[in-house]
């Protein structure tokens, strides 16, 4: 069955490479999709217009070309007030990013040739989504719906570094600049309530609030945790010293550092993170992106985003 399709195309995504490879990936979506729409990005956040436009033209099917952030961005273009534009639209997935961790929870494989039969044969999951209520960098109030991993902490101090590298054209893998933003980064103080409960405060390196399982780059941070249980899965990890947290992060990338003393899963609809010190800067990221700081809120809303990809 013909799906009307809108195709959306970041072409800086995965360096650069991604505008490289496009008329390799072009001739192959038309091998699976006789007939779509494209349009490629030429600033952040262009990706939310051009999705919601399309939606509102009556598209059905909008396939992102790009990593995490470009499928986040698709994503939100979705919503309009919070509420989907159309509830039965599907997003499809070609992953070509530095960052795509998303896919691993959808079980779609790497590779072009999958993802192209994964969006034109399988069928649709309905899947759970977050919403982040958060504080920008001018102190302003916003939202953003997240389909993988939101966390405050040292993660978004290390997209941050990842981003300002990336400006003065420095290359910087996820997990060097982990080490590098370590090296000066400072636990935190943070009052953190699930569902309404009072964690016990304490100083923290990150907290992660999964909608999926794998995020930075590989790291399983949430094994456990499913997309379609209405339930996010927040892990959070407690203070630590520099060769303590490198002598164990390889427990993050096999997925079993939920058995370290200093880390706690924490299961739960509506999460709340402020800095228990009042004037404290902590940044949040959302989906691989840098976008605010605490206080924030996270709510999860079961059940209600159709994407590509079996769960």
């Amino acid at each position: 069955m013909f799906l009307k399709t809108q195709v959306i195309v970041n072409p800086e995504s995965n360096q650069g490479r991604t505008k490289k490879r496009w008329n390799h990936i072009k001739l192959a979506l038309k091998s699976f999709i006789k007939e779509f729409k494209c349009e490629f990005t030429e600033r952040p956040f262009q990706a939310i217009e051009i999705s919601r436009a399309a939606l509102k033209e009556g598209t059905e099917l909008i396939v992102g070309v790009g990593g995490d952030g470009t499928m986040n961005e698709i994503a939100n273009g979705f919503f309009e007030n919070e509420k989907l534009i159309n509830p039965s639209s599907v997003l499809g997935i070609i992953p070509s990013g530095t960052g795509c961790d998303f896919i691993r929870s959808l079980n779609i494989r790497s590779g072009l040739k999958n993802a192209l039969e994964v969006i034109s044969n399988a069928s649709s999951s309905l899947i759970d989504i977050g919403i982040a209520r958060y504080t920008n960098h001018s102190s302003q109030k916003k939202e953003r719906f997240f389909l993988n991993v939101s966390d405050f902490g040292i993660g978004g101090e290390v997209i941050y570094h990842m981003n300002q590298n990336r400006m003065k054209r420095k290359g910087s893998s996820y997990l060097k600049s982990l080490i590098s933003t370590f090296i000066t980064y400072k636990n935190k103080a943070i009052d953190i309530k699930i569902d309404d409960n009072d964690i016990p405060l304490q100083e923290y390196i990150v907290g992660a609030i999964s909608n999926g399982r794998i995020f930075g780059k590989g790291m399983k941070i949430a094994p456990h945790a499913k997309l379609d249980d209405g339930m996010f899965d927040v892990v959070l990890v407690r203070g630590m010293k520099f060769f303590e947290f490198f002598k164990n992060a390889w427990r993050i990338y096999s997925g079993t550092h939920l058995f370290h003393p200093k880390v706690s899963l924490i299961r739960g609809k509506k999460i709340e993170a402020s800095p228990h010190n009042k004037d404290e800067y902590i940044l949040i990221e959302i989906d691989g992106e840098q976008l605010g700081r605490l206080p924030a809120t996270f709510e999860i809303i079961p059940k209600t985003f159709l994407v590509k990809g079996t769960i």
